[in-house]
């Protein structure tokens, strides 16, 4: 299945456009289950029509005894149906073994976001030192400022940010190009960064608007690792990802009033379900600040007087 395989992940990154991300999991669980399958043929070389819907249903039945969580078992299925999907679109198989597979139902999380209280602090400790510092400084301005994805910051190239106006233009899902404005903080942040770059880059020839400390394009792991130690210095939360600034980003935008349509444009969601789940965060967050501020909510000791 060697061929197909590649061929699909080729599909992946130049046709679909597939975050990096995206593309790193669906590799992690298309080769566990070839891995399952061959040892339950016994064979090391499999052909892909050997692949039938029972082996599908027996490794996501040995999926559910791992105890592993719905998300996982959600793409991974996601990930078979994609890869036999285009196998049969380009001939390899007959008929698609994952029909009738069913996804199971998604555990509904509200997204992590941080206070505006802990976004004020991260930025206020921020250093100025060294190009690297200016650079961690500019990542966080974007992330917070523009709500972009990780996958979207690491593709950034010089010719995308347009200091002027104000506003970077970024490839998101699906190949969609769309242009998000930042503020005056975020302006100062990448101009910065951007006179120093130099320092970074050393004489290594590129585009890339972030680089590693040798000079190369960020790549994804990095900036995570990036995120994670700046954010564990202001918050407790056990999510400390790019996506927590994506997520206080919307959250803070709903919370001053913004209209969700727009924030769905900024975020580059393809349908306004997706940017729905704001709207839940907000509606817990005001329901905490009443149940704090509000006299009327407060529990007393005396049953009579408690507010139900």
């Amino acid at each position: 299945m060697t061929e197909e395989v590649n061929k699909f992940f080729q599909y992946l990154r130049v046709e679909k456009n597939y975050s990096i991300n995206t593309i790193e999991s669906y590799e992690i669980d298309l080769k566990q289950f070839i891995s399952f399958v061959g040892d339950l043929l016994n064979k090391e070389l499999l052909d892909i029509q050997e692949i039938k819907k029972t082996h599908i249903r027996l490794w996501l039945s040995d999926l559910d005894r791992l105890k592993l969580k719905k998300t996982s078992i959600s793409r991974k299925i996601a990930c078979l149906k994609s890869f036999f999907k285009f196998a049969l679109k380009r001939g390899y198989i007959n008929q698609n073994p994952t029909n009738g597979i069913i996804t199971p139902r998604k555990e509904k999380r509200l997204p992590k976001s941080l206070s505006k209280q802990e976004v004020e602090l991260l930025f206020t400790i921020q250093d100025d030192e060294t190009a690297w510092d200016l650079q961690k400084s500019a990542i966080l301005e974007l992330f917070y400022g523009c709500g972009i994805r990780l996958s979207e910051l690491v593709q950034l190239s010089i010719k995308d940010i347009n200091l002027n106006q104000q506003q970077i233009k970024v490839l998101g899902k699906g190949a969609k190009e769309r242009v998000i404005p930042f503020g005056s903080k975020a302006n100062s942040a990448i101009k910065r960064h951007l006179n120093s770059r130099h320092e970074l880059l050393g004489n290594s020839v590129h585009d890339s608007v972030f680089l590693t400390k040798n000079g190369a394009p960020i790549y994804a792991r990095l900036v995570q690792r990036i995120i994670k130690n700046e954010l564990a210095r202001v918050s407790e939360s056990t999510q400390k990802s790019p996506h927590v600034l994506r997520h206080s980003f919307a959250t803070h935008l709903l919370d001053n009033g913004a209209e969700i349509t727009a924030i769905k444009e900024l975020l580059g969601h393809s349908n306004l379900a997706a940017t729905q789940v704001y709207t839940h965060t907000s509606v817990e967050r005001l329901k905490n600040i009443y149940k704090q501020a509000h006299p009327r909510a407060q529990k007393t000791n005396n049953k009579s007087e408690e507010v139900l």
